[in-house]
C-alpha cells in the first residue's frame, strides 16, 4: 500500500486558523491593518524615514487638542499595524470626522521628533466607517 500525498493547502489553512485563535485581539487588528495598507498601496509607517514624502493609511487611536507654541493643534495617533505616527494639524481645534477608530489616508513629509514619526498638516482623506 502506498501513501497518498496530502495537499499542503488544508494544513496551511488549518495552521492559519490555529494561529488566529491563539493570537491576541491586537495582533489580529495589526495584521488586518498591515494588509489594508498593502492593498491601498501605501507606505508602511514602520518603513517611513525622516523627511520622506509618503502616503500612509491606518486607524486613528487617539485624538487630542494641545497647544503648540501658543497655537491650538489637533493631534492624532495613526496606527497601521507596523508602527504609530503622530498626525498634527496646526491651528485646528477640531475636524469633522477626525475621531478615534476612524480610518484615514494621509499624505505629506515625515518629520522625526524624539524618535517618533510626525506628519504636520497632511493632505488627508477619511475612509468609510464600514467594511469596504
Amino acid at each position: 500500500m502506498t501513501a497518498v500525498p496530502r495537499s499542503e493547502k488544508p494544513a496551511g489553512r488549518f495552521r492559519r486558523m490555529l494561529d488566529r485563535l491563539s493570537s491576541s485581539q491586537e495582533d489580529l487588528e495589526s495584521e488586518e491593518l498591515r494588509e489594508d495598507a498593502e492593498t491601498a498601496g501605501c507606505t508602511k509607517i514602520g518603513d517611513c524615514r525622516d523627511r520622506q514624502i509618503v502616503t500612509v493609511t491606518g486607524t486613528l487611536r487617539t485624538v487630542t487638542l494641545r497647544p503648540r507654541a501658543g497655537v491650538p493643534a489637533l493631534e492624532a495617533e495613526l496606527f497601521d499595524g507596523s508602527a504609530a505616527l503622530d498626525v498634527v494639524w496646526l491651528g485646528r481645534r477640531s475636524i469633522v470626522g477626525i475621531e478615534p477608530g476612524r480610518k484615514l489616508i494621509a499624505s505629506g513629509r515625515i518629520s522625526m521628533s524624539r524618535g517618533r514619526r510626525v506628519l504636520f498638516n497632511p493632505k488627508y482623506e477619511l475612509r468609510p466607517l464600514g467594511r469596504e
